[in-house]
């Protein structure tokens, strides 16, 4: 009868543990923590194990000891490494706080204001905007320039930023009369044509791609070739460029993003090697691959635009790299002698909003290029 009352209990409290781990793996992948999982698989094997010792009187405490140590030894095998990781910094675009900052009439707002009142005006069927996180301090401070003074968060109003990818898909779709991004990707491209809608592309500014590094990373520039080598997956090692010996890590964007869309033009007809990626939970409970963000690795290598890496995001950790001798600078991309110098433009559908080339040409104009001067970007003009 003890017996059977022992495995009963056994194989209850089994179930509980079991299910008990299994809802608390998932609230660590669903946090981000799921490194931890084999911690966790270790401390419910040793909960078996001592109830099973205990429901039996098994006495010998040694036997628990020696559960207990190799259970968590193995578990920190995998933990270990994964706890390290946790601990390099990121380097990403932190793009809800960071736009806030530049939002159009906001008390103590970043977006730059003209010298004198605009010479126009807006009053009335407001175009709507979206664009690219690195533009909206330039298109904040056009809105606050000619639009009516109100509130405009950037998250969902007249004058919003849902990064490049998406803010293409509301152009197509007719949610937006204009959008501020890089000329749009293949992909885009063929959404466009796929919708019957034609995109109309008007540079207003100029800007550099850069490539950035960990800032103990010996190395500080670059030939267009050895990048090319590098996100080919021809050079694989910093000793092949000047630096020490560890295997490079050559970090990517996203697909559609404004910066893989740069790349790809960078690279040209040279292919891309895959991009490293990352395991995430989906919505749906399943495992997905994404491509991995950027980790400030001693070994990594990363890119952006400048304006964005040293206004916006100002990580100390990192340093950008000169390329074929040119460090990436207002007065570089103005005299052409930077390499890798991108238009970004404002970019329309087909909205017949009254507004918008009356808008477009006073972007153009003296007074909207001062604003792209002062905000810290290069004028188109």
């Amino acid at each position: 009868m003890k017996l059977a009352t022992n495995i009963f209990y056994i194989v209850f409290f089994f179930i509980l543990i079991l299910f008990g781990g299994g809802f608390a793996a998932l609230m660590l992948l669903f946090s981000g923590w799921g490194f931890l999982i084999p911690l966790l698989i270790a401390v419910m094997v040793i909960l078996n194990i001592v109830q099973i010792f205990f429901f039996f009187e098994i006495k010998k405490r040694v036997y628990i000891y020696w559960v207990v140590g190799i259970g968590l030894a193995v578990s920190s095998f995998f933990v270990i490494p994964n706890a390290y990781d946790k601990t390099i910094a990121t380097v990403d675009d932190h793009s809800g706080s960071l736009l806030e900052d530049y939002e159009p009439f906001k008390e103590g707002t970043k977006a730059v204001k003209l010298s004198e009142p605009s010479t126009y005006k807006i009053e009335t069927a407001l175009p709507r905007v979206d664009g690219a996180t690195a533009l909206y301090p330039i298109y904040a401070a056009f809105a606050q320039s000619v639009y009516p003074e109100g509130e405009y968060p950037s998250y969902n109003s007249t004058v919003m930023s849902n990064r490049t990818g998406e803010a293409y898909m509301n152009l197509i779709n007719g949610q937006v009369d204009m959008i501020f991004a890089l000329a749009p990707s293949k992909s885009q491209l063929k959404l466009a044509e796929r919708h019957g809608v034609e995109l109309i592309l008007t540079p207003i500014v100029k800007e550099s791609f850069v490539f950035f590094v960990n800032e103990k990373n010996p190395v500080n520039n670059l030939t267009t070739q050895q990048l090319k080598d590098i996100y080919s997956g021809k050079t694989t090692n910093w000793a092949s460029v000047g630096g020490k010996s560890p295997e490079i890590r050559a970090f990517q964007r996203p697909e559609d993003s404004g910066s893989q869309t740069a790349l790809q033009a960078f690279m040209g007809e040279t292919p891309i090697m895959d991009a490293p990626v990352s395991n995430t939970p989906s919505l749906m409970g399943g495992i997905i691959e994404e491509v991995a963000a950027y980790k400030n690795y001693k070994n990594a290598i990363g890119y952006t635009f400048r304006f964005y890496s040293t206004e916006m995001v100002a990580n100390d950790q990192i340093k950008l790299l000169s390329v074929d001798g040119v460090e990436p600078t207002k007065d570089t991309i103005r005299s052409g002698e930077y390499p890798i110098v991108q238009e970004f433009y404002a970019i329309t559908a087909g909205s017949n909003n009254p507004h918008l080339q009356d808008f477009i040409d006073w972007i153009l104009s003296p007074q909207g290029q001062e604003i792209v001067e002062k905000t810290g970007y290069v004028p188109i003009m």
